[in-house]
C-alpha cells in the first residue's frame, strides 16, 4: 500500500511529470504500454492487434486539461482518429476522459466537445468508451454517459470497485440499459468512501460483476488479476451465458501470455491502446493499480 500511494502520489506532480514526459530514456522505458506518440504508430499497433483477433479501444491521452485550446485540440484529435479507425476498417472503440474536454472549466463546455466526439462516431458506425477518473468526477460523468448514452446509443460508461457507491450506480445504469466496463479502479480515496485493502476490492469486483452479468447489456470486465478472470468465467459457465454477451478488457503490453490464452480459449478481449505525449499520469496510475508491473518495465528496460 505504500508502494500504491507513492506511486500515485507521483502520478500528480506536474514537474516531475514534464521532465519526465520529455525525456528520451523514459520514452523507451513505456514504449512496451505506450503504443506511440503519434496517431500513425498507435493505428498501426491496433491493425496488428486486429490481425491476431483482439479487439481494441484508442486512448489519445490527455486529462485535467483547462486550456481553451488544448480542449479543442483533444476534441480534433479524438475527431482525426474516429476517421481513421473508419478508413482502416479497424475494429476499435475510443476512449476519453471528461476532464480532457474541460470538465474542470465548465460542464456545458465539456458536454459540447463530448457530444461532438460521440455524434461523429455514432455517425460512423463506433462507440465511445467513457473512462472514469477520480471520485470527485463520478456524478458528472455518470450523468453526462446517461445524456448521451439515451441520444445516440453508443456510449459505455465505467465502474470502479473501489468505491462504496459503484453497487447503486451500477444498479443505476442496468436500469438505464448503458453498458458499463468494471475495473477495480486506480485512484486513491478514504475509507469512509472506498474499500481500501486488496481482499475488499475483489470482493466489491465480483459482486458488481454478478448483476453486470444478470442484468447489464454487453458489459466489458477490465482487469489482469487472474484470480477475478477465472472468477468471470466460472460464473458465465455456471450461469450459461455465451461468451459473445461480454469481453474481457485489458491494457496494452501489460499481460501478452493472458492474451494468447484468451485467444486460443475463444474469449472475447479488447486492449486498451494509449497514445500521446501525455502519458505520465496514466503509466504512474498503471504502475500504482499493480506494482509488479514495475518488474515488467525492468525487464523492458534490460532487453534494451
Amino acid at each position: 500500500m505504500i508502494l500504491r500511494r507513492s506511486l500515485l502520489f507521483l502520478s500528480r506532480r506536474r514537474r516531475l511529470r514534464r521532465w519526465v514526459e520529455t525525456s528520451r530514456a523514459a520514452r523507451r522505458l513505456t514504449r512496451r504500454f505506450i503504443a506511440g506518440e503519434r496517431l500513425e504508430e498507435a493505428l498501426e499497433v491496433c491493425r496488428r492487434l486486429n490481425r491476431m483477433g483482439l479487439l481494441v479501444t484508442l486512448d489519445h491521452l490527455g486529462e485535467n486539461i483547462t486550456s481553451p485550446p488544448e480542449i479543442r485540440a483533444s476534441r480534433e484529435a479524438c475527431l482525426e482518429a474516429l476517421e481513421r479507425i473508419r478508413e482502416l476498417g479497424l475494429n476499435s472503440t475510443l476512449s476519453i476522459k471528461l476532464s480532457q474536454f474541460g470538465l474542470d472549466v465548465s460542464e456545458t463546455i465539456c458536454a459540447e466537445h463530448v457530444e461532438a466526439v460521440v455524434r461523429e462516431a455514432a455517425r460512423l458506425g463506433s462507440g465511445v468508451e467513457v473512462d472514469m477518473e477520480s471520485r470527485e468526477y463520478v456524478d458528472r460523468t455518470l450523468a453526462l454517459v446517461v445524456r448521451l448514452h439515451e441520444k445516440y446509443g453508443n456510449l459505455r460508461g465505467v465502474i470502479q470497485a473501489y468505491l462504496r457507491r459503484s453497487l447503486a450506480d451500477l444498479e443505476m445504469l442496468c436500469e438505464r440499459g448503458v453498458p458499463v466496463r468494471l475495473c477495480k479502479g486506480a485512484y486513491s480515496a478514504p475509507a469512509a468512501v472506498a474499500y481500501t485493502s486488496r481482499r475488499q476490492v475483489r470482493e466489491n469486483f465480483l459482486r458488481l460483476m454478478q448483476v453486470l452479468m444478470d442484468r447489464g447489456v454487453y458489459p466489458g470486465f477490465a482487469t489482469h488479476d487472474e484470480v477475478l478472470l477465472a472468477a468471470i468465467r466460472r460464473y458465465a459457465r455456471e450461469q450459461g451465458i455465451p461468451s459473445d454477451r461480454y469481453e474481457f478488457q485489458m491494457l496494452y503490453g501489460i499481460r501478452r501470455d493472458l492474451e494468447r490464452r484468451f485467444l486460443q480459449d475463444g474469449c472475447r478481449l479488447r486492449l486498451y491502446v494509449p497514445y500521446g505525449d501525455a502519458w505520465y499520469p496514466y503509466f504512474m496510475r498503471r504502475l500504482a493499480e499493480h506494482p509488479a508491473h514495475l518488474l515488467l518495465l525492468l525487464r523492458n528496460l534490460l532487453r534494451g
